[in-house]
């Protein structure tokens, strides 16, 4: 593992050792983070190579820690690989899932840490879509289980959507804003549950009207990318949707945009596309899809560029 001098960090507060259940792109995000932060990690996946893939991605990741001033020497120095799940989970303070985005999958998981982990660990989900409340049917005790759903990559992206359930416990959900809290991150409690939560809906949406834009001929992929990080990519890096329409709205705010362009815009929202994901449009879009780089080039380009974003924000 990659070196550096930096001062090794303490766990955080009462936890000591997280288990990573799934060790793809976002388990193996979230287990730099906590090794970083001075958590020992266990990490439970069934792949045959998982201990080759996730130090690659640890490897990986370390640039991005040494920018953000976490250490780094020895990183992978508390972590371990347990294929049993129940015993993977024995010890837990803190067990972080991230297995496929499968309702049957995440509930048979769910129902094997329930039983095996310490009745104080803490249970989190990073589902991207799935509902903590279907979830937490296969438990017998319910309340224990919240989403703590990151957005890529969690070792660097600040936002994690705290989602508890029709019968997740208060406190659980407040200790799971302690915990991420304690590792540095932004975490943000939804006030009730909705299907892709906040972050990937609002990206889903932009994202649809990006893809009819390309189709429709109007803009390449790489002249729209250029349009957004040129305009609303800055703008909101800064203030979001609501804040730049309240200051659209010049002195009179939200309610002065709302008067003099609130017709405008709802004139625009029924003329927004509905693509399909067909052949031919999936066709055109993979044509497009060159950035000029490798995935690694492209991949630090972005992460050095969102940390040099993150510094000028204060994050």
């Amino acid at each position: 593992m990659n070196e550096t001098s930096t001062v090794p960090s303490s766990a955080p507060g009462p936890w000591q050792n997280v288990t990573v259940v799934g060790a793809g792109v976002i388990g193996a995000s979230w287990t730099a983070l906590f090794l970083a932060k001075g958590l020992a990690v266990t990490i439970s996946d069934p792949a045959p190579d998982v201990a080759k893939q996730v130090r690659a991605q640890l490897d990986e990741a370390v640039p991005v820690l040494r920018e953000l001033g976490l250490p780094t020497d020895g990183l992978d120095r508390k972590l371990r690989f347990e294929v049993n799940l129940e015993q993977a989970v024995a010890n837990a303070d803190v067990v972080q899932e991230n297995g496929p985005e499968r309702l049957d999958v995440k509930r048979d998981l769910f129902s094997r840490i329930e039983k095996a982990a310490p009745a104080g660990a803490l249970l989190a989900s990073s589902t991207s879509g799935i509902r903590v409340t279907d979830i937490a049917e296969a438990l017998e005790h319910p309340g224990r289980l919240v989403i703590g759903h990151p957005f890529n990559p969690p070792h660097l992206v600040p936002l994690v959507e705290v989602v508890g359930g029709e019968q997740t416990d208060p406190e659980t959900v407040r200790r799971a804003v302690d915990f991420y809290t304690a590792l540095g991150k932004k975490p943000l409690v939804l006030r009730k549950e909705v299907p892709g939560f906040v972050a990937n809906r609002l990206q889903s949406a932009l994202f649809r009207e990006a893809i009819n834009l390309v189709v429709e001929g109007v803009v390449t992929e790489q002249e729209l990318d250029d349009i957004v990080t040129s305009s609303i990519g800055l703008r909101w890096a800064v203030a979001g949707p609501f804040r730049s329409f309240h200051l659209g709205g010049g002195p009179g705010g939200l309610p002065a945009f709302f008067q003099h362009l609130g017709p405008a815009l709802e004139a625009k929202w029924r003329d927004l596309g509905t693509p399909q994901l067909d052949d031919e449009t999936v066709k055109l879009l993979s044509e497009q899809a060159h950035f000029g780089a490798s995935f690694e080039e492209l991949q630090t380009e972005r992460d050095k560029a969102q940390i040099k974003v993150m510094r000028a924000l204060g994050e």
